[in-house]
């Protein structure tokens, strides 16, 4: 009798091993949804994020810089060309407007970089700091800079390769990211512990003016990246390992949280196409969720890599910078 008790009690123990945890990646990660990886490029650094621009792809790497990378054939990625003599800091995040990079890369500020040439980057001299540069958004003419403690710094832009500072101003929390509203009325930003913050811009005045702050929203986890609706007043939150976070800003004295996704991992970076978000969440890869239904958003697929923390798309394929593999991409459906 104690051998068939010590039996069962064996076999108890492997069943249940074999169902996993809730921190095992095979009891959260589904289908990919149609999602599929058709190629990767490592890169000789980090990867922290990416942009791009026609058949190139612009990706930031940690200390190794700036790598450039042909995606003519997203099937066979080509390298281009490679910076990292004379960069400062270390690269987090990236964007782009004509033929200039700007690299965020903390208390060393923003690297300025001309690709007008992708085979030749070349850096800018820039003396006056923005820093610590976390992450940008690019509103026509001005470019702003989420700078943690700090706040948001407004620069002027005609001439890309130079911004002309307006002003820094604070904000609640730090800020990790920031983006405009469609009507260019409001600032939104990801401010870290305290969720996300609300500005009136609407009296722009080329940068110079005092912004009010209309409202904050506490979120769970840590606010880290903020997009917009392009139709709806509706903002898409990165909030680490509180997942996707959907807020209702029609009322800016009174935001509120609609609807909300639990990624099971740390929700980084966000991008927004086609009533679909897809999200960079470290350890869990790329999550591709639909938001056509805002108040029920729903998972439609992951594409598993080990480490991805930035990300954008064009029509067909989606670009995941993976601070493992490299740059990672993805066919869409």
């Amino acid at each position: 009798m104690k051998k068939f008790y010590l039996l069962t009690s064996l076999l108890i123990i492997i069943f249940l091993m074999s169902c996993g945890t809730p921190n095992d990646p095979e009891s959260i990660i589904g289908g990919d949804g149609g999602y599929k990886i058709v190629s990767k490029y490592a890169t000789s650094g980090y990867a922290q994020d990416i942009v791009i621009k026609d058949t190139v792809a612009f990706i930031c790497q940690g200390q190794a810089g700036l790598i450039t990378v042909s995606i003519s054939n997203p099937n066979q990625p080509r390298f281009l060309s490679e910076l990292t003599y004379g960069l400062r800091g270390y690269g987090y995040k990236i964007a782009k407007k004509d033929s200039i990079i700007y690299l965020a890369t903390g208390t060393f500020g923003v690297n300025i970089v001309n690709v007008k040439d992708p085979f030749k980057p070349l850096i800018v001299p820039e003396n006056r700091a923005i820093s610590p540069a976390k992450n940008f958004h690019i509103m026509g003419d001005f470019l702003f800079t989420a700078v943690s403690e700090e706040g948001v710094n407004i620069s002027k832009i005609v001439d890309p390769a130079h911004p002309d500072i307006r002003q820094t101003f604070f904000i609640p929390g730090f800020g990790q990211a920031v983006c405009t509203s469609a009507d260019s009325n409001y600032l939104l930003i990801a401010s870290g512990e305290v969720g996300l913050s609300i500005f009136d811009i609407s009296d722009f005045q080329d940068g110079y003016n005092i912004y009010p702050l209309l409202g904050t929203l506490d979120t769970p986890g840590f606010a880290e990246d903020v997009i917009i609706h392009p139709n709806l007043p509706i903002a898409f939150v990165a909030c680490g390992t509180g997942g996707l976070v959907i807020a209702d800003y029609s009322d800016t004295n009174d935001v509120k949280i609609v609807g909300s996704f639990s990624t099971g991992g740390y929700a980084k970076e966000v991008f927004y196409q086609n009533n679909k978000v897809y999200v960079a969440t470290e350890l869990r890869g790329l999550q591709i969720i639909d938001v056509s239904n805002v108040t029920s958003p729903f998972l439609i697929g992951t594409v598993e890599t080990e480490y991805a923390l930035g990300l954008t798309a064009d029509d067909k394929y989606i670009y995941v910078a993976d601070e493992k593999e490299g740059l990672i991409v993805v066919s869409t459906p």
